[in-house]
């Protein structure tokens, strides 16, 4: 696997604690919630590179927000 790049986001906290808590309820890191929520909106914008395997952690499309 290649390296992985790290980057600081700024997010509102409300924002924060339903990404924790939708990774909480999918048994996952934050940070493997948000390159999954990353890499789906990627895929639907047709922007995801081909280069980019999928992640085989990934959900499939019933893997949907619970809060």
């Amino acid at each position: 696997m290649a390296p992985r790049k790290a980057m600081l986001v700024r997010v509102d906290p409300a924002v924060y604690d339903a990404l924790q808590r939708w990774a909480a309820a999918n048994l996952r890191s934050l940070n493997a919630q948000v390159e999954m929520v990353l890499r789906r909106a990627l895929r639907e914008a047709g922007r995801l590179p081909t280069s980019v395997s999928e992640d085989p952690a990934a959900p499939d499309a019933t893997d949907e927000q619970t809060t």
